[in-house]
């Protein structure tokens, strides 16, 4: 808010009005203040509105409670101006200022050479088919269009690939952005989101920006004691990632339809951004319960993380509601283009997955062998925990071998990597990274036994 993007004569005027030191301002602020610091107490205003006498960081921390200060360390008492003369101070909302951000995983920079198993991607190539697709959509100067609304050449193949009607599906740039529009439509200030914890971070972020309340059910109740809170926490919203991340556990599908039935109408996501590294999915519930919405990925099996591309399948009602939401163009033609070729070509993403599959087997007995206890994982990733110890400095030893794995500074979560499943190749430069720091590892353990 300096100005500076104002030309140089509009840009002075701007500060002046920004800072509140405008003639008509000035002497109904000295008054008032005045006024106020004869009947207050001494410890309510320490202050004089004599700025010259002070130093900027002693006028800042003297005016912190009442006040804020221009560019030029002039003086405003923003609680006693007229709320029309001071819109331009709260140009954002409370919640999204004191918002911590969501924050993803590292990405190397162009040309730096890391390992990433850090952001769960797919360490396979996709299909064929998508380069095709991809190349088809570039022909004719299509590029210079808008891509459609509704995407239909995406809907219909995806309505046959999962077996869901066509007024049943909407796309979008990737999960996260369904993720925002369902919020959106559903939770307001002071409506309850309730979901499973520790789940994915961006659940909260969401929430906040809505100025939700967010129920955190801790998955330690066990699977059934888990369902029963959600269901008593008969929130607005519930949601359950499934595969769960940063765990990796899966809950029975079956035991998602009781769920469903006991917080009906109330809605019930079911994010599925990895179930097709586990053995079932929840698609079969769209059929009998209104009030399920279930969300999929295509950057983790169908290898598109770079391209942004999602699904979401719900009753019609509720895939009409959530179009009134979306961007016109939310999804580019190029990531439809890639969608239609990537599920135009199922047993090439199925057969990444059974290798994704058999090296998630492998890392659960090398990372065992290390010492680690591993978490029975449906995902593309494991968590390896050392219990009661905190695994940064181990996540920063490996960084600085050249390999990225994600660790989490929470307390439920810092005792542990979640390592996603790369390549043969990747995953055993991990294992001779992690040998190499056999020192650090044997310290760690003596330190548990100690402390056991």
């Amino acid at each position: 808010m300096s100005g500076e993007h104002l030309p140089r004569r509009q840009r002075r005027r701007y500060r002046e009005e920004l800072c509140c030191t405008s003639k008509r301002h000035c002497k109904w602020i000295r008054q008032v203040v005045a006024s106020e610091a004869e009947t207050a107490s001494a410890n309510a205003f320490p202050f004089t509105i004599s700025g010259r006498q002070r130093s900027r960081a002693q006028r800042e921390s003297e005016f912190a409670s009442v006040g804020a200060f221009g560019s030029n360390g002039s003086v405003f008492a923003k609680a006693l101006i007229p709320e029309e003369d001071i819109e331009h101070l709260s140009v954002f909302r409370p919640a999204v200022e004191k918002m911590a951000p969501y924050v993803p995983g590292e990405q190397p920079r162009p040309g730096q050479r890391l390992i990433k198993l850090n952001t769960n991607e797919n360490p396979y190539p996709p299909s064929p088919a998508v380069a095709r697709r991809v190349r088809e959509a570039l022909k004719n100067g299509a590029l210079r269009l808008y891509p459609p609304p509704r995407p239909q050449a995406l809907i219909e193949r995806a309505a046959s690939v999962f077996g869901v009607p066509r007024d049943r599906v909407i796309a979008g740039n990737g999960c996260d952005e369904l993720l925002g529009i369902l919020f959106r439509a559903t939770l307001g200030h002071g409506d309850t989101l309730a979901y499973p914890s520790p789940s994915y971070t961006l659940y909260d972020t969401l929430a906040t920006i809505q100025e939700a309340r967010v129920e955190h059910i801790p998955f330690s109740l066990g699977t059934d004691g888990m369902l029963a809170a959600l269901a008593r926490a008969r929130a607005k919203l519930t949601i359950l990632c499934n595969p769960n991340s940063p765990s990796g556990a899966f809950t029975p599908i079956e035991a998602l339809d009781r769920l469903a039935g006991r917080l009906s109408p109330r809605l019930l996501a079911i994010d599925e951004a990895y179930v097709d590294f586990a053995d079932e999915n929840a698609v079969r519930l769209l059929k009998r319960h209104d009030n399920v919405v279930i969300l999929r990925s295509l950057s983790k099996s169908f290898s598109l993380a770079g391209v942004r591309l999602g699904l979401c399948f719900a009753s019609a009602p509720v895939i009409e509601t959530l179009s009134k939401i979306k961007d016109s163009y939310n999804v580019s033609r190029l990531a439809l283009a890639a969608g239609v070729g990537a599920l135009e070509d199922m047993p090439w993403m199925r057969r990444n997955v059974m290798r994704v599959k058999r090296e998630r087997e492998r890392a659960v007995r090398v990372l065992t062998g290390f010492g680690f206890e591993v978490l029975p994982s449906w995902a593309n990733f494991v968590f390896a925990r050392i219990a009661g110890s905190d695994l940064s400095a181990l996540a920063g030893a490996l960084r600085r071998k050249g390999i990225l794995v994600r660790h989490f500074n929470s307390p439920c979560l810092r005792d542990g990597l979640r390592i996603s499943i790369g390549t043969r190749a990747e995953m055993n430069a991990l294992y001779a990274a992690l040998k190499g720091l056999k020192q650090y590892m044997r310290a760690v353990g003596d330190s548990q036994r100690r402390a056991k």
